[in-house]
Formats: structure tokens, C-alpha cells, sequence
């Protein structure tokens, strides 16, 4: 398999090609201490994207299940509603329940926004990159699958998971309450001819009508607010929509010209940058940390002088940026290389240079 660019970048270590093992012609797919043959690599991939589609079609499965319950809900309340006996007072109590479904159905797409988000990553980076030679992913794919999978959140706020579900389906069942619901307190069992027969009408027990006909507006003033305000957010990655952002492109060289060209980058990928970190090594065997982290990792290594306060004694400071999916392999090869070493990660606000956000991005 190919690198995803000549330069070093956080993904280096996850992209380098091991030589091949006597007898082999194969490109192997080196990644910490395992080496896999591309095709091994590749049947690996499969089946995980497999899995992840799986998990995605039964929680779209559950986002079906919940709109069923508010669709046969309302069904219900509105026959026994406009029955001989009916009373309006249940159509507002369905328009409670109904809610509780639309926040039900919300957090259900937010788990299925995560494993949809890893689908779509898979799709863009792995998939469609072999079927455009040259295999070029995009440089941080792989460590932004890695991120997601050690570091498990959501893609998308609750505000729009809520904003989503309620323009899709939500928004129309409420619409049809309120005008159930007006359609009971005015026209039966008889025709109002005032205002004040209204609100009369409208009086659940022991509340007065002004109160519920107030509620009702502020109700569904606020449902259609949130489904206008949520329009413009587009973190979601499971819905039919444009899937790039004219305002962001990187350069692409295209196979048939020398000539670069701009492509834009597809909109659901993470905008944040994953964490960046700053390690600090203490130890009495530099030499063999330093070698153990250039060789492994990939990654630059500083060389300080240091005194230790307490015993008056010179250690050497290793210093070495990384992301926050190298932490557990970085401890690993330094306590490989000296289990007396001292080491503190702090987070970073900004790493640039060769590996990370280039300078001349800034």
C-alpha cells in the first residue's frame, strides 16, 4: 500500500510500508510491532466496515421504531379525542408524550450518528481512494478513525439531533395536534360564536383557558424555533446531503496532468484537530528512548541537559510532540528502554512544523 504524502506526518507510523520478509514481494503494512500483508490489511478493513454498517442499520432500525410509536400514539389520542365522549385535554397530553419520543429518538440519532461517521470516513479515505489511483488517503484518516475508535463521542449535539428529527418527522405530527386540537375546542360538540366561549372551552380543570391557549402558542412557537435554528447545522453525516464545503480545499494531483488542482474536503470531517500533546522524558538512558521513539514511532526527539534538585544529579530531558493516540505507545517504549524513567504528558495548545499543522498554514 502507498503513503498518504511524502512528508512525515501524524500518521507516519500507521502508513509506513515494512520491508518484505524473505520470499515476499508483497508491500507489508508495518503498525507497531505488527506487520500485515496489504491484502490481510485490506480483509481487515472490509469486515470492519461491515460491523459498523451493521451497528448503523439497527440503531436507523430503532429511529424508525420511536417515530412508529408517536405515529400510532397520536392515531390513538385523536380517536378518542373526537369521540362521543371525547375530551381535548388528552390531545395536550399526547402533545407531552410525543416530546418524550422526539427526545427519545434524538439521543438514538446521536449513537447513530457515531458509528454513520465512521462509516463515511471509511467510505471517503479507504474505498473511494481505490478506485482513483493513485491509493491516496487523506494524510490523517487513519488517525482520526484511531481517535474516534480510543476516544468514543458523539458527532453531533443534542440541539441538532433534536433539530434534524423534529424537521424530518416530529414537526408535522405536532402540527397536526394543534390543529386537532383547535379543531375540537372550536367546532365541538357545538360551533363557538365569541372569543370568550373559547377560552371557556379550552379550561382543563382547574386551569384556566387563557393559560392552555397560551401554552399551546409557546409550545409550538418554540418546536418551529429550534427547527429554524438548527438548518445551518451540518455535523451530521447520515443524511442525503452535499458532501463538500466550497470553503475548504486541498491540492490534488491528478494522474493525467502534472498540473495541481483544488479539491474541496468533504464537510463531515471533524473540523476540530484531534488533541496534541507535549512529552517530557526524564531518564538516565536517552540514548536508548530516543532510538526506541525514532525508530517506532517516527517521531522527533529533543535532547536537554537537566539537574534533578533533590539528588543533586544530571538526568537527561527528552522532549517529543505527539497525538493523543501515541500516548499508551510511547509509554510502552519507554519503559521498554528504562523502567526507572520519569514521564510527564501535558496537553498542548499548538504544535506546528514538519508532522503536524505546517507553518505555512498559519
Amino acid at each position: 500500500m502507498t503513503t498518504a504524502g511524502s512528508q512525515s506526518s501524524p500518521t507516519d507510523s500507521h502508513q509506513k510500508e515494512g520491508a518484505p520478509a524473505a520470499g515476499e514481494t508483497e508491500a507489508v503494512w508495518t503498525f507497531r510491532g505488527y506487520r500485515l500483508r496489504s491484502s490481510e490489511f485490506t480483509t481487515a478493513m472490509v469486515h470492519y466496515f461491515r460491523a459498523e454498517v451493521q451497528r448503523a442499520n439497527v440503531w436507523r432500525t430503532r429511529l424508525d421504531a420511536t417515530t412508529n410509536w408517536a405515529v400510532v400514539a397520536t392515531g390513538a389520542v385523536l380517536t378518542i379525542a373526537f369521540g362521543p365522549s371525547g375530551f381535548h385535554g388528552v390531545i395536550l397530553l399526547n402533545v407531552l408524550l410525543v416530546t418524550m419520543f422526539l427526545f427519545i429518538e434524538a439521543r438514538r440519532y446521536r449513537y447513530y450518528e457515531l458509528w454513520s461517521s465512521r462509516v463515511r470516513l471509511l467510505e471517503t479515505d479507504f474505498f473511494a481512494a481505490m478506485l482513483v489511483p493513485p491509493f491516496q488517503p487523506a494524510p490523517d484518516w487513519a488517525e482520526s478513525l484511531a481517535e474516534i475508535l480510543l476516544h468514543p463521542h458523539f458527532p453531533i449535539s443534542m440541539l441538532e439531533a433534536i433539530g434534524r428529527r423534529l424537521r424530518r418527522n416530529y414537526l408535522y405530527i405536532y402540527i397536526i395536534l394543534g390543529i386537532a386540537w383547535l379543531t375540537k375546542v372550536a367546532l365541538f360538540p357545538t360551533t363557538i360564536a365569541t372569543w370568550a366561549e373559547f377560552a371557556e372551552r379550552a379550561r382543563i380543570g382547574g386551569l384556566a383557558g387563557q393559560s392552555v391557549i397560551v401554552f399551546v402558542l409557546v409550545f409550538l412557537g418554540t418546536m418551529i424555533t429550534i427547527g429554524i435554528l438548527t438548518v445551518g447545522m451540518h455535523q451530521a453525516t447520515g443524511e442525503v446531503l452535499p458532501r463538500f464545503s466550497p470553503d475548504i480545499s486541498i491540492p490534488f494531483s491528478s494522474p493525467a496532468s502534472n498540473d495541481k488542482e483544488e479539491i474541496t474536503r468533504p464537510w463531515y470531517r471533524l473540523s476540530r484537530r484531534r488533541q496534541q500533546l507535549l512529552a517530557m522524558v526524564i531518564t538516565d538512558r536517552a540514548q536508548a528512548v530516543s532510538e526506541n521513539i525514532l525508530k517506532e514511532m517516527k517521531r522527533g526527539v529533543t535532547a536537554l541537559q537537566g539537574t534533578g534538585m533533590f539528588t543533586g544529579k544530571s538526568h537527561s530531558l527528552l522532549i517529543c510532540a505527539l497525538t493523543v493516540t501515541e500516548v499508551s505507545h510511547l509509554k510502552a517504549l519507554v519503559r521498554e528502554a528504562d523502567p526507572q524513567a520519569f514521564m510527564i504528558v501535558s496537553p498542548a495548545q499548538e504544535v506546528l512544523g514538519r508532522g503536524f499543522i505546517p507553518l505555512d498554514e498559519k
